[in-house]
């Protein structure tokens, strides 16, 4: 699987100044401490934007993700969309769940091209010992639409 390199501006990761290159493949996602976070390709619902993340851990962990919402740029640095935390909680069993983040897309032209970034933590039990945050992962680009439907009768729509 070959690698996408995304320059991403240091300070929408929460760093100062200058971009950070991120390496990953096309379809990627990370494992740490039982729990793998998967960046789900975005879809379009009406005319919101699903940023979903697959989220599978091992009984009692919680994990804590970021989020960072792009939209495509091909003339220059992609535009940050936004930013958002989430945190979910896994009892005693295996489990596994898919977090739907809904956000307007500004409509730039007739379509728009959308990804998102993440990155997590794990913990396990009631400890306060987190893990380390994992890289940034990069989920596959979306091609949405200017279009008042869903993503099952949008024209052209992946």
């Amino acid at each position: 699987m070959a690698a996408r390199i995304v320059l991403v501006p240091a300070l929408a990761l929460g760093l100062i100044g200058g971009s950070v290159a991120l390496a990953g493949p096309a379809t990627a996602s990370t494992t740490e401490r039982g729990c793998t976070v998967d960046p789900l390709k975005p879809t379009q619902h009406h005319h919101e934007v699903d940023f979903r993340i697959y989220v599978d851990c091992d009984g009692n962990k919680t994990v804590e993700i970021r989020q960072l919402r792009f939209e495509d740029d091909d003339h220059g640095r992609d535009d940050l969309l936004g930013k958002s935390t989430f945190e979910e909680s896994f009892g005693p069993r295996d489990d596994s769940v898919t977090l739907h983040s809904y956000w307007d897309v500004p409509k730039k032209s007739d379509h728009n091209e959308v990804y998102q970034l993440v990155s997590f933590r794990v913990r396990s039990g009631n400890s306060d010992n987190w893990s380390d945050w994992t890289r940034w992962e990069k989920s596959d680009v979306a091609r949405i639409h200017d279009c008042p439907c869903s993503s099952d009768s949008a024209p052209g729509a992946s």
